[in-house]
């Protein structure tokens, strides 16, 4: 099995203590190092002052639910953050994501699963190099500059002009890979197999969602967009003079 590096902290938030203790004593027995809580209200100031390496946040919270956990915590955290939600609610997952989720996992939970979905983000952090589609070059360059937009894989941050882009992960990782491939188009299936390391359903719908989150964040039109162009049945182009 996969080592993963024993530094690693991860927070699960979780008021189901049976279903908390079971998710921890499985993802320590893998090398993690895992804490609990279990009150939504307290959840944010956790977040916000321990900065775990990693979330795992249950969308149904007493206190607070994780969807507004999730907003009020992005603006101080940059870690990537997994949400657990109804495995049948589309609207769940969708609203997660826009909330700034990097990934979810449908309840009840399959601690495999989750696993896999941990080290997948995990490993972005440790090597955002992973992140490019198969048999891309490894010697990528390190910074992108598009007129006022820089693109920066080292520092994992992108400006628009002197201001920094508020970035999630997972938004960082799929704006390097569209930059980083600029004038070809990238299908659906080449862009989740290259960030989530899985095969594309046809069903799921984050990177939309995220695309969508991206262009206001980067000065492009949501409406009519001219930097992140979505090519009919295709996929995404990142144009490069728009």
């Amino acid at each position: 099995m996969e080592q993963t590096n024993e530094s690693w902290r991860i927070l699960i938030v979780e008021d189901d203590e049976r279903l908390a203790e079971l998710t921890r004593e499985y993802l320590e027995s893998n090398g993690l190092v895992v804490s609990l809580e279990s009150n939504g209200a307290a959840a944010v100031d956790r977040i916000c002052n321990e900065q775990p390496d990693l979330v795992v946040l249950d969308l149904m919270l007493p206190g607070e639910d994780g969807l507004s956990i999730c907003r009020r915590v992005r603006p101080f955290y940059s870690g990537p953050i997994i949400m657990l939600t109804a495995r049948t609610d589309d609207l769940d997952q969708v609203l997660g994501l826009e909330m700034g989720a990097d990934d979810y996992v449908g309840k009840p939970v399959q601690p495999r699963v989750l696993l896999a979905r941990v080290r997948a983000l995990l490993r972005r952090i440790e090597s955002p190099s992973r992140s490019m589609p198969a048999g891309q070059e490894s010697d990528e360059p390190v910074r992108l500059q598009f007129n006022d937009l820089v693109v920066d894989r080292t520092m994992r941050e992108a400006w628009l002009g002197d201001e920094s882009i508020d970035l999630t992960s997972a938004e960082f990782d799929l704006l390097w890979l569209l930059a980083n491939n600029a004038g070809r188009v990238l299908s659906r299936e080449e862009i989740f197999t290259a960030l989530r390391g899985i095969q594309y359903d046809g069903q799921d719908r984050s990177i939309d969602v995220r695309v969508s989150r991206i262009r206001p964040k980067i000065g492009d039109d949501p409406i009519h967009p001219r930097r992140i162009k979505t090519v009919r049945s295709k996929g995404y182009l990142f144009v490069k003079e728009p």
